[in-house]
């Protein structure tokens, strides 16, 4: 049930109205100098294709955009990124595509934090052209909260960007693309709610930093505590967490 294997056919023969359609979003963008560019990519595919196999005959899962909206990583070398509008317009054309085959339940689930805002412009977008299909977005850390509270190590603070979770996952997955020995914790130091940064808090202001303005690796978090062990953990958690809304939206 992966897109990319499939012939024009088989997928006709598939009839996607009857499938949850499930389409990754990463990035290619850097993350710190000891996790490779392709991490966040690296990551959601992970996810998306352990969910894919656990339930073969309720989900499509389309090839992960591997491009994400990373303007803010742009300081540090290597990153590629597409601007905001344009970025919109992509996810709303690609969506038009498998609404196209057929689709009516259309999963989409992001792996970067910078296409948070230009995703969910689209899904309002595509409501629009489409009323009668089902749209939904969720990051996937934000459907994994019991998961990384229950196995982090670190602080308020410790997950971020190539963080512990971040930098386990990739050590279980592709140690063979980590540096652990150039990892180093870093990121913003301010204590009050209102600038603090991990992946479980939530701030009640909204507003923009360039990357290399609150970190000067290109890291945010600990990832000095990171370990293959943990991102099995992590992993495997998250996929159970993000199932468990898949197996609702099916039935919706």
């Amino acid at each position: 049930m992966l897109l990319e294997n499939l012939s024009w056919p088989e997928v006709k023969r598939l009839k996607p109205a009857n499938k949850v359609v499930l389409f990754p979003l990463g990035s290619f963008e850097q993350h710190g100098p000891h996790l490779p560019l392709t991490t966040d990519t690296d990551i959601v595919t992970a996810i998306a294709r352990h969910i894919e196999q656990q339930r073969p005959r309720n989900i499509l899962c389309l090839p992960t955009l591997w491009t994400g909206h990373s303007t803010h990583h742009l300081f540090f070398p290597g990153t590629l990124s597409v601007h905001q509008m344009p970025y919109i317009q992509l996810v709303i054309e690609l969506c038009h595509s498998v609404v196209n085959m057929g689709a009516r339940k259309i999963f989409i689930l992001n792996g970067h934090g910078g296409n948070d805002v230009p995703a969910r412009a689209a899904l309002r977008e595509l409501k629009s052209d489409f009323p009668k299909t089902q749209f939904v977005f969720a990051s996937y850390w934000s459907l994994a909260g019991q998961t990384l509270k229950r196995v982090r190590q670190s602080e308020t603070g410790g997950l971020g960007h190539a963080c512990e979770m971040e930098t386990s996952i990739m050590l279980y997955l592709h140690p063979e693309k980590v540096k652990p020995q150039l990892a180093r914790r870093d990121g913003p130091k301010h204590k009050d709610i209102y600038r603090k940064s991990d992946m479980l808090h939530s701030r009640p202001v909204y507003f923009v930093n360039e990357f290399h303005e609150v970190s000067k690796t290109g890291t945010i978090g600990h990832p000095d505590l990171a370990s293959a062990e943990k991102g099995e953990k992590f992993l495997n958690g998250i996929v159970r967490e993000v199932l468990s809304f898949v197996d609702e939206f099916i039935k919706w």
